[in-house]
């Protein structure tokens, strides 16, 4: 017998969004959400200019800068060099 206090208890936004994003994600495999954030972007892209990106750019510049310290600017830096180092590497 179902409880009363679940038949009548609405589903919250974030209950009902998290559900329907599990049901999609079991639906749908790798390629379905490359196909959509694609689309995505180009849909993005037609519908803004360069000074769009740059402005998201510097906000985001300025959150990250607010976030983290130097360390996290050096240890990035050093994942970067190895990586192209490894690129380099493999190219050649």
């Amino acid at each position: 017998m179902a409880n009363k206090n679940n038949e009548n208890r609405k589903m919250s936004v974030n209950e009902a969004g998290r559900k329907g994003g599990e049901t999609t994600s079991e639906k749908h495999d790798r390629e379905f959400y490359q196909e959509i954030g694609q689309k995505g972007g180009e849909t993005t892209s037609e519908e803004h200019d360069k000074e769009f990106y740059q402005d998201i750019g510097q906000k985001g510049g300025e959150t990250t800068s607010k976030e983290h310290d130097k360390e996290f600017y050096k240890d990035i830096g050093q994942k970067g060099g190895e990586s192209r180092s490894n690129q380099n590497n493999n190219s050649s």
